[in-house]
């Protein structure tokens, strides 16, 4: 008789009782989170530069980024925001053991606002909680409008759709209604942000949504203070 099956929900419950002790650590300390989502290529690196640029004079930001080198890292750095690289090793996915693993390496009291870049796959990152308030998920035009048919569990879990890249829409012949389709059937009612990182359309709705958010996590410390 198979094992596998009992062995994978036993990883999984791991990390999500690791994934909840992350949730309690951020909530205590104030800090928003979320987790971003995409394939290769998608637009993850551009649309955190985008929103730290955005956020970062009225919110102290931080990032982690999983990957094996700290290429993705080097410009916030320069912009003077915290950094932390999770070094996957070459693994397809961030886990909650890597995301608290890293915690210790910022200084949560500093920070209003903690975004994850996991690794770039619409596979393997969704069925790993990181502990985190949202899940942002980003699909690109040149991608193709049938990535929530074929990547289902992905499209599901996330909390927030950015489609990235919007700029190019009249160029790729791209099906904006058979995608939001998909989305409609598989996530009634996510919030939904088309935008372009290259020329910022679309980008003030998902800051003004992102910043009220963040807001009401401030608040909400603060009452509990």
């Amino acid at each position: 008789m198979s094992t596998n099956i009992p062995i994978v929900e036993n990883i999984l419950n791991a990390n999500d009782l690791l994934a909840g002790q992350i949730h309690d650590r951020l909530e205590r300390a104030g800090v928003f989170s979320f987790n971003v989502m995409a394939s290769p290529g998608g637009g993850k690196t551009s649309t955190i530069l985008r929103t730290v640029r955005t956020l970062m004079g009225e919110f102290r930001v931080g990032v982690m980024d999983g990957d094996i080198v700290p290429i993705d890292l080097e410009e916030l750095a320069k912009m003077g925001i915290p950094v932390s690289l999770i070094n996957t090793g070459g693994n397809c996915h961030l886990d909650a053991n890597m995301v608290i693993g890293a915690l210790p390496t910022l200084d949560l009291n500093a920070l209003d606002l903690l975004i994850i870049e996991n690794v770039g796959n619409l596979v393997c990152p969704a069925a790993f909680k990181l502990g985190v308030d949202l899940n942002v998920v980003i699909a690109s035009v040149p991608e193709g409008a049938d990535k929530p048919y074929k990547y289902p569990t992905m499209f599901r879990g996330a909390d927030v759709l950015l489609l990235n890249k919007m700029d190019l829409c009249e160029y790729q012949g791209f099906d904006l209604e058979y995608f939001k389709h998909g989305i409609e059937v598989l996530n009634p009612g996510v919030a939904f942000f088309p935008l372009s990182c290259r020329t910022g359309e679309g980008f003030d709705a998902w800051i003004d949504w992102l910043r009220a958010k963040i807001k009401t996590r401030s608040a909400a410390t603060h009452v509990g203070q």
